[in-house]
């Protein structure tokens, strides 16, 4: 059977997290899921967004799924769910159902495995001067002139920054070309065109 007729067989053609049946995608559990059906889930754009960490968390969202989902008996949608809560935990709703939920060991150690359960559970997004999310592609205007270190080339104010790239690792800077130069610029410089 192929995977996809599983997925929708298992799932009732739903969203396994949330119920909803629209934009449904099927999401890989890291690690290891491509050999385990039991690791690979069918949800929505929207958790998907959520869980990769393209939006920030929504817990008004979040909170009537997770205490419903955490009750699964496929495991990727317990690990999906132990994950999510754990972003949560400072809720005093989340840590209530981590504590009631039950991973054996083997689950568990799987689940740990995205480092969800240490830190804050923050969501780091790049966002303008003004709080609009960036993404891969949009364009930009600088909202302050610019010297580029190592270079005679001052980015004046206005200028449009077209086909911006995000950088990876640091929420903060993005990376496109001014005058044919590709620079990097710290986000709290920069405007979201429309």
């Amino acid at each position: 059977m192929k995977l996809d007729t599983l997925l929708q067989e298992r799932s009732g053609n739903q969203c396994e997290l949330s119920g909803e049946t629209e934009n449904l995608k099927i999401y890989e559990v890291q690690p290891d899921a491509t050999s385990n059906p039991d690791r690979i889930v069918l949800i929505t754009e929207k958790c998907l967004a959520q869980i990769e960490k393209r939006e920030e968390l929504d817990a008004a969202f979040w909170e009537p799924i997770l205490l419903s989902s955490m009750w699964s008996e496929v495991p990727g949608v317990q690990v999906l769910s132990w994950r999510m809560l754990n972003r949560f935990r400072n809720e005093s709703w989340a840590a209530d159902a981590i504590d009631m939920m039950y991973l054996d060991d083997e689950m568990l150690e799987y689940a740990k495995a995205s480092g969800d359960h240490i830190g804050d559970g923050a969501v780091q997004l790049h966002k303008d001067c003004n709080g609009n999310i960036l993404a891969n592609g949009d364009t930009v205007t600088l909202t302050k002139d610019l010297d580029v270190k190592g270079s005679s080339l001052n980015a004046k104010i206005g200028t449009a920054v077209r086909n911006i790239r995000l950088v990876h690792d640091n929420h903060e800077q993005i990376e496109g070309k001014v005058e044919g130069q590709s620079i990097v610029i710290l986000t709290k410089y920069v405007k979201k065109q429309a």
